[in-house]
């Protein structure tokens, strides 16, 4: 597999967590409670994310409320952030959650800690992935630009690869080789996010695109704000379609090291994501006018295909 010098520090922040895990004691809660709360995140996925519902729906019962437990502690996590009416108090608002969902005891008026505490130790997912996850969404209240593709894929990690590696526990996985794998797919999928949101996070005060990269083609912030799509601007979507889309194909031999049962489940997820950039590229770059998006259709067709990919990966 190829390792670019990006990567190495991702890799180390990745095996740090892993190496410093400590199992957790399963939680003591009332079963009632325990199926209300992974009953509401069922609800945030599937309001939130068709595409991650969708895939996760492919997975065995108990793994499925696991990994949408998963998604709703990144949901809220994510909110914490966007919803807040200025950086001091998104900032305050994450560090209690982060003590909440590490206390020993989770709070069981709060159904998506309650079902992440009791999924977290189920399948002995480390802390140090959760804790890395909060710390990247806690950089979009201090860094709003990107100098570098670097930059940006470290921030990718602390949001998306996480994820992913987080996943690989309920899924089950062969061994620290799976890491990598698991990392640049969570960097893979964030750029897909970045480039379908440009606008958005624009809107937001937030421009996640890399400083040189635009320079580099000639563009900057006031193409950005005028929502120029010109020559200039398609060359460099292409650039950056090209390389999330070798991201994900250098990602996919990491399937085959996941549980056979949770294999169909994250190429699902890979390949949906995926083809947003070609929802992209259909309409020429232009990502200021409409967001680009696969209807649940064209998802459920493309399902036999990918399945049959993840049985031949």
């Amino acid at each position: 597999m190829t390792v670019y010098a990006w990567e190495n520090g991702l890799l180390a922040s990745a095996h740090e967590a892993l190496e410093s895990h400590i199992p957790l004691e399963l939680i003591q809660a009332n079963d009632r409670d325990l199926l209300a709360a992974y009953a509401y995140c069922d609800v945030v996925t599937r309001y939130h994310s068709r595409t991650f519902y969708i895939a996760s729906g492919l997975l065995p019962r108990a793994k499925r409320q696991a990994a949408r437990a998963l998604y709703a502690f990144c949901r809220v996590t994510d909110n914490l952030v966007d919803d807040n009416p200025d950086d001091s108090s998104a900032s305050i608002a994450l560090e209690h959650w982060r003590q909440m969902i590490d206390a020993p005891r989770p709070a069981t008026n709060n159904p998506v800690a309650l079902a992440w505490a009791d999924a977290r130790a189920r399948y002995g997912i480390p802390r140090g992935y959760a804790d890395q996850l909060i710390d990247g969404v806690a950089q979009d209240l201090t860094k709003k630009r990107y100098e570098s593709f670097d930059e940006l894929a470290e921030y990718a990690y602390g949001v998306a690869s996480t994820v992913g590696l987080m996943a690989m526990y309920i899924i089950g996985f062969e061994g620290a080789e799976a890491l990598p794998y698991a990392v640049k797919l969570g960097v893979a999928l964030q750029m897909t996010n970045i480039l379908r949101d440009i606008e958005e996070d624009w809107d937001n005060g937030r421009l996640y695109l890399p400083a040189d990269e635009l320079a580099l083609f000639g563009l900057g912030e006031a193409d950005i704000a005028n929502k120029v799509v010109d020559e200039r601007w398609r060359a460099f979507m292409n650039f950056q379609i090209e390389r999330t889309r070798r991201l994900y194909d250098e990602s996919w031999p990491g399937i085959q090291m996941l549980n056979a049962d949770g294999r169909f489940a994250i190429a699902a997820a890979a390949d949906l994501y995926r083809a947003i950039l070609t929802d992209i590229e259909k309409h020429d770059g232009n990502v200021f006018h409409r967001r680009a998006r696969i209807s649940t259709t064209g998802k459920l067709v493309r399902l036999p295909r990918i399945w049959w990919r993840s049985r031949t990966a």
